[in-house]
């Protein structure tokens, strides 16, 4: 089955993402995220898309861990979905831009409150003596913000990345799979299909 000819890549990775969204995935939202530090080397890792549009797809993260200085000193990354029981993969290359305030709180506050407190007490990325010392970071900011909301840690935030080119991949038979290319041009797309 042949990869859709269409002039817009967010609907056809919307259509795909429901489709996941509907089936029984474990982590259907997982993706990689790739980037580059200020010296350009590269590093990967699973995360979660929190939500995508017309400007790009959504993470959060603490920006004091290591994907988010990568991202600060050298604001572009690549992301890689790939779902198995469709025979799908798509991946997205792109700029990054920091989510607004007001995105990053809003879907701060629709966080359970558990995972709100574990954004205070995780200094993602740095060294930690034992899993005890997490014990006590958590129970302080839990005593802390026992009553009422828990506002957004300051070096919590998010990031989109502003898609400049996507490919869809779909497997076929003996390796013949189709390949659809998405390259930014303006206001609008081109397309291309690859060999596979």
């Amino acid at each position: 089955m042949a990869i859709p000819d269409t002039d817009d890549p967010i609907a056809l990775f919307a259509a795909w993402y429901d489709d996941v969204l509907a089936s029984d995935i474990l982590n259907p939202t997982a993706m990689t995220l790739a980037t580059a530090d200020g010296d350009g080397r590269p590093t990967a890792r699973m995360i979660l898309l929190k939500g995508f549009d017309q400007r790009g797809f959504i993470f959060y993260t603490n920006n004091q861990s290591r994907k988010g200085e990568a991202l600060t000193a050298n604001p572009a990354a690549a992301l890689c979905f790939y779902w198995a029981k469709f025979d799908h993969q798509v991946r997205i290359e792109g700029a990054v831009e920091a989510a607004s305030d007001e995105a990053a709180d809003e879907y701060f506050a629709s966080r359970p409150k558990d995972s709100q407190i574990g954004a205070w007490a995780s200094a993602q990325s740095r060294p930690l003596e034992g899993h005890f010392a997490l014990e006590k970071e958590i129970a302080r900011y839990a005593a802390r913000y026992a009553l009422g909301a828990v506002p957004r840690p300051p070096q919590w935030s998010g990031f989109r990345v502003v898609p400049e080119r996507i490919e869809f991949w779909e497997e076929g038979l003996f390796r013949l799979h189709d390949r659809l290319v998405f390259h930014r041009d303006g206001d609008g797309w081109t397309t291309e299909r690859l060999f596979p």
